[in-house]
Parts: C-alpha cells; sequence; structure tokens
C-alpha cells in the first residue's frame, strides 16, 4: 500500500470506525480473549449475528480461564444457533490450553499451533490483538485487493496474488487497526455488489473502480450444484418428556443434543433410525441448508407408553434450554406443533 493510501485509509478509519463489542477503544490495549472468541464466531457468520452471542459469553465467562473451566455442555448449548459446530468443540479445546499455558501467543506460529487457529485467524489475532505484521486475508480483503489491483483471475486461482499484493501494502505500523478498516471496509462500502466507490477512501487509487470494473471483480469461478440429502428425524414423546440423543463427536452438529435421526442420504431408508417399532405419524418436514449440502428433514411422531432405557428424555416445556441447533429447534417446533394438535 503507498503512504497516500495508507494515510486515506487509516484516517477513515480513525473517523468512521464500527463500535463493536470486541474492538478495543481508541487507545486502549485490545484484549487478545475478546479478539480470539470473535474471530472464531465470525468465521461464516455476521456481526449481527455474532454480537448477542458474543455478549452472552463473555458476561457468563468473561475470560479465558472462565471459559477453560465451563463444562463442555453448557458451552455447546451456549453456542447452539451459531452453526458450524466443530468451532465450538475447538473453543473449549483451546480456552484449556491457553489457560494451561498462561496466556496467549502474540505471534502467528504460535496461535496457529491452538486448536481451530488456522493461517488467518492466527493473522487477525496477531494483528489486532498484539499489532504485530501479519497479513490476514479473508473475503473482505480479497475482495479489496482484487478490486484495488484489478486482478482479473477468478478465485480461488486468484488467491495467491491476491495474498502477494496484501502483503505488500500492509504498513509497518498500525497493522492492528489496517486490518480492522479493511474488515470495516469491505462490510460497509466495498461490498460485494453495488459497492458505494464515491464514498470509498481508496477509490483514488483504486484500478477497478478507475477502469469501471468494480462489479466484476472479484471473479468467481462457476459454483457447482449443491447435494441435496433428505432424512427421517423422530419425536418420541413419554409422560411430557420428548427423547434426544448425543450426536456423535466426529461428524455434523458433532456433540450435541438433536432428536434420533436416520442416515442423511439421497435416498434414505424409512424407518432407519426409529428408536421404537411404532405406529409414526408424518408432522411435515423442515429444509435446512449446510455448506456443502441441502437436507430435507421429514419429521415422524409417537408416543410410547415405554420409556426407552439410558437414554435423554428432555421435557417438552423446557426444550428451549437444551441448546439444540437450528435445524433441530426448527423440527422441535413441528414437533410441538403435532402435539399441540394431537
Amino acid at each position: 500500500m503507498s503512504v497516500d493510501a495508507a494515510f486515506a485509509l487509516l484516517s477513515w478509519y480513525d473517523s468512521s470506525r464500527r463500535q463493536l463489542p470486541w474492538r478495543a477503544e481508541r487507545g486502549q490495549s485490545a484484549d487478545p480473549y475478546r479478539v480470539w472468541l470473535s474471530e472464531i464466531m465470525l468465521q461464516q457468520t455476521t456481526v449481527a449475528a455474532v454480537r448477542p452471542y458474543f455478549e452472552r459469553f463473555t458476561r457468563r465467562w468473561p475470560d479465558v480461564n472462565a471459559l477453560a473451566a465451563a463444562p463442555e455442555s453448557e458451552v455447546m448449548a451456549a453456542w447452539a444457533g451459531l452453526g458450524y459446530y466443530a468451532r465450538a468443540r475447538n473453543l473449549i479445546a483451546c480456552a484449556r490450553e491457553v489457560a494451561k499455558r498462561g496466556g496467549f501467543p502474540d505471534n502467528e506460529a504460535g496461535l496457529q499451533q491452538l486448536p481451530g487457529i488456522g493461517r488467518y485467524t492466527a493473522a487477525a489475532i496477531a494483528a489486532i490483538a498484539f499489532d504485530r505484521h501479519a497479513v490476514a486475508v479473508d473475503a473482505n480483503v480479497e475482495r479489496i485487493v482484487a478490486r484495488l489491483f484489478a486482478i482479473d483471475q477468478p478465485l480461488p486461482d486468484a488467491r495467491p496474488a491476491i495474498r502477494r499484493r496484501a502483503e505488500a501494502f500492509m504498513p509497518a505500523e498500525r497493522c492492528g487497526d489496517v486490518t480492522q478498516a479493511m474488515m470495516d471496509l469491505g462490510q460497509t462500502i466495498c461490498a460485494p455488489r453495488e459497492p458505494r466507490c464515491i464514498v470509498c477512501p481508496l477509490a483514488f487509487q483504486c484500478a477497478a473502480h478507475l477502469q469501471g470494473l468494480q462489479n466484476n471483480l472479484p471473479r468467481k469461478a462457476a459454483r457447482k450444484p449443491r447435494p441435496h440429502k433428505r432424512a427421517f428425524a423422530y419425536w418420541l414423546e413419554h409422560e411430557g418428556d420428548v427423547l434426544l440423543v448425543r450426536r456423535p463427536e466426529r461428524g455434523m452438529l458433532g456433540g450435541m443434543l438433536g432428536l434420533p435421526t436416520g442416515s442423511w442420504a439421497e435416498q434414505p431408508v424409512a424407518g432407519e433410525g426409529a428408536p421404537l417399532n411404532l405406529d409414526w405419524t408424518p408432522a411435515g418436514s423442515v429444509e435446512h441448508v449446510f455448506t456443502h449440502f441441502a437436507l430435507d428433514v421429514q419429521l415422524l411422531c409417537a408416543s410410547t407408553a415405554e420409556r426407552v432405557p439410558e437414554a435423554i428424555w428432555w421435557p417438552v416445556d423446557r426444550l428451549g434450554e437444551a441448546g439444540l441447533p437450528t435445524l433441530f429447534a426448527k423440527l422441535a417446533r413441528r414437533g410441538t406443533e403435532w402435539r399441540d394438535a394431537a
């Protein structure tokens, strides 16, 4: 980045920076715990969705030692609804490792040794929390840099060139502020569609803007169709309780509570995964989109006088406390509708 561009970006950031609960006030030092927690939560999730979760987490667990000491089930329940549940499992493992070490490493290499911290997250924490000269390249930075230098090669093949350009324009000082400025610029001005170039502090140096290409960059390779899977889920009641299961640690929604299901496949077998051989009543279906596939789940409901032994029976009127992930929360609403209509 030229001296003029760096000055323009930081001047804009100083006057227009977003107020975020994990961001240090001007003149204050960043808290590595809050920076780390926010970066993990923000992976593939919006600021608007993360904000209430972050505020609840930090009220309940105000530092990494408190989080490290928390029961895993409580953390997973508090995470429910944010999705990508492997992040929550890594969050717990990372907190415990950091507490054991006595604090976060202050450099990229050390941070990448911790569970759940990859190249981007390590660079973001190093820059924001410790003001290290680190380059965090996320989707916002990819978009800004591709436009700034009119990089026409489609993603993902353009990523090496984008990283080289990003590394070259990172100034020697205020790396944390530049990192956050790029985040803010990508979120508020250099948007994926219809960027607001008229108010962009880098428009005077943006090759895409000067050539009228800003709406065409970055170019992306054609998407492959998202696979579609189906499954059956089971709502089984006994005297006001519903049967829940703990999903395997590995796999989708690992370690979370949910309704019993069969396999998730293109053509699932009817009745597979049913906890008992009963006369099951169809209660509609829900669709849920994961990163790599869409899932359509048919809910089957029944009541039983037989209590499945060694199982998790949860009061229906307290299901909100179970920390069900979004897919199973949708199915639970179908189950309660069936229950009310019965």
